[in-house]
């Protein structure tokens, strides 16, 4: 249905994306680059989402607004899969002591909707919103397995396998070869790889079509999750995986 598509309207929704993902770094400039525009269109793009509360400026950088604080809230109230998940986050996050959370897949990025945190007073998770990158989450190596094995240099070249820590993966050969592992074993590992002392398991969500639709896990630090616990809490993980599944019309 393209000959229905608002060209700039479109564009923004892009530019937005772009702010996103820029990590506070984006600039107008790139921006119009990037997504092939006229400067000037971009300027009235940005000045426009401004005014309404969705982009605000600091300095020459572009950051995500206030308004989209609230856009994003009821979006995640709505999603029936962050509501099924409260449950099982619950219990997951009773039995392992730790911060439990489910994620689901997000323009080749992984976005958590739901999160349950540990008792523990020191505890390191993403918050509901937190975007991740699939080569170095746990939750993100789930949808590279399950939804885009084929796809991995395609992936690869939008999105550069950018090294977090000394752990993080940044070669496909390593990835693919992360993947048959997942496959092989039903749960995949972030072993310190997007920040340095905290590690998590996750294993993969399905839905009445038998596609994967979403990630559930654990975050913990790595003081008490060691590779030692790594089958314990896998299996919880994927007992965790399945209730949801199921909840979710899996059968």
């Amino acid at each position: 249905m393209e000959k229905y598509v608002i060209p700039n309207l479109r564009n923004a929704c892009q530019l937005l994306k772009a702010v996103a993902h820029g990590n506070g770094l984006a600039r107008i400039a790139d921006l119009a680059r990037d997504l092939e525009i006229p400067a000037t269109s971009a300027l009235r793009i940005v000045r426009t989402l401004e005014l309404e509360g969705f982009i605000r400026r600091d300095q020459n950088t572009l950051k995500l607004g206030p308004s989209l604080i609230y856009l994003g809230t009821a979006a995640l109230g709505e999603t029936e899969i962050g509501r099924e998940a409260m449950p099982v986050l619950q219990a997951l996050a009773k039995d392992t002591d730790e911060t439990a959370h489910v994620a689901v897949p997000c323009d080749n990025r992984s976005l958590i909707v739901a999160v349950c945190d540990s008792p523990h007073p020191l505890r390191a998770a993403s918050r509901p919103g937190a975007i991740t990158d699939l080569h170095c989450s746990s939750t993100g190596k789930i949808f590279l397995t399950y939804l885009h094995p084929d796809k991995l240099g395609e992936i690869a070249a939008a999105r550069p396998l950018t090294r977090r820590t000394p752990n993080t993966i940044t070669t496909l050969a390593e990835l693919r070869k992360e993947i048959v592992t997942i496959r092989a074993q039903g749960y995949s590992l972030d072993d310190e790889e997007i920040h340095p002392g905290v590690r998590c398991v996750a294993a993969p969500v399905t839905g009445p079509g038998d596609s994967v639709v979403a990630a559930i896990g654990i975050t913990a630090s790595a003081a008490r999750f060691t590779p030692k616990k790594n089958a314990a809490l896998a299996a919880r993980v994927m007992e965790a995986a399945a209730e949801l599944s199921r909840r979710l019309g899996h059968f």
